[in-house]
């Protein structure tokens, strides 16, 4: 079997195509860097044991531009993505699928960073990727790398958390700043070169879901507000479960740098991209437990108590404002950031 020239080598047709050039593909670079027991089974499923409780599946595709981008890449968010859509139901991570559209034509070199970016994140994350798939279509056809990554994870008996369980009284909680990442990616697309320090914030919150969800199980429910941001996020919460949210402005954490960069590209924080935040609705007599405990995790350390869960039959997301006014947090019109993801 022959060499890959990774630091000179592109992807060709004839590595989708299921022949000797595929195989050294797999092995070399694929197999090298996800390694474990599972994927050493060659086979075309893996076959693995779950621990006791109720099983849960997370699929997600990630087709983000440029990219690679300050704080991460694809490979990272593919994997960080994923983990975090099997967290929200607190449930622990055990296992990752990873599938690859590889454009004709795409540098070796390229798909070995991010490939080594997706093994790096597993690893730490404790969330091994046993089984995957690799395909390739046409040059113009593919934009360099597609990336669909599925999770299982294993929710613990007596744990129940869903979007539908908000109710009136409960506290909305927040683990840290946002804005991050959209503004990362949208900074990068348009050359603007911000001179303050702005990074993506893409992590796996699993950790932090643990420690969350020991110190306070009766949390209603939890979301990584991603595509659409906080607000599209609490908007869907609301219409789950039928109520509706009043936020507190001044107590949502925008860094000044991307607050900054916002109001130059006319954007509005509550809208714009995370990958390492999440949202948590508790009961009021818990919350100030739970924002200890999350303040106490290093995921957590700018967490905030940021509205309440209010009736409303119309399940309105309303915000007072730093000025004291109010105004509505709709639904996001239209995509404000495509690609992001």
């Amino acid at each position: 079997m022959s060499r890959l020239n990774i630091a000179k080598g592109r992807v060709e047709m004839v590595h989708g195509s299921g022949g000797r050039a595929m195989a050294e593909l797999i092995e070399q670079l694929f197999a090298q860097a996800f390694d474990n027991e599972w994927l050493a089974q060659g086979n075309d499923q893996a076959q693995f044991t779950l621990p006791p409780g109720r099983v849960v599946m997370a699929t997600d595709s990630h087709v983000v531009s440029p990219l690679f981008f300050p704080g991460g890449d694809i490979g990272a968010l593919s994997v960080h993505g994923t983990i975090n859509d099997v967290a929200m139901s607190g449930a622990k991570p055990c296992y990752l699928s990873a599938g690859f559209i590889l454009e004709e034509g795409f540098p070796l070199a390229d798909l070995k960073r991010i490939v080594d970016s997706m093994a790096a994140a597993s690893k730490e994350a404790g969330v091994p990727i046993v089984t995957g798939d690799t395909k390739v279509v046409e040059r113009g056809k593919g934009d360099g790398v597609f990336i669909s990554t599925t999770g299982i994870g294993v929710v613990p008996e007596g744990l129940q958390l869903s979007g539908d369980q908000a109710k009136p009284g409960d506290a909305i909680l927040l683990s840290g700043s946002i804005g991050d990442h959209g503004v990362t990616i949208l900074s990068l697309r348009e050359s603007l070169g911000f001179e303050a320090d702005i990074r993506s914030d893409s992590q796996a919150l699993h950790s932090l879901v643990a420690a969350m969800v020991e110190c306070v199980p009766e949390i209603r429910c939890m979301r990584d507000p991603t595509r659409g941001g906080l607000a599209n996020t609490l908007n869907e919460m609301a219409q789950q479960s039928g109520v509706g949210m009043q936020l507190m402005e001044s107590r949502i954490p925008v860094r000044e740098p991307v607050r900054a960069a916002c109001e130059f590209l006319g954007l509005d924080p509550l809208y714009v991209a995370n990958e390492g935040k999440l949202i948590a609705i508790c009961p009021q007599e818990r919350a100030e437990e739970l924002l200890a405990a999350m303040r106490a995790h290093p995921q957590g350390q700018d967490a905030a108590i940021i509205g309440n869960v209010v009736e409303d039959s119309y399940h309105f997301v309303q915000m007072e404002t730093v000025f004291g006014g109010s105004r509505m947090v709709d639904w996001l019109n239209g995509e404000q950031l495509p690609r992001i993801c």
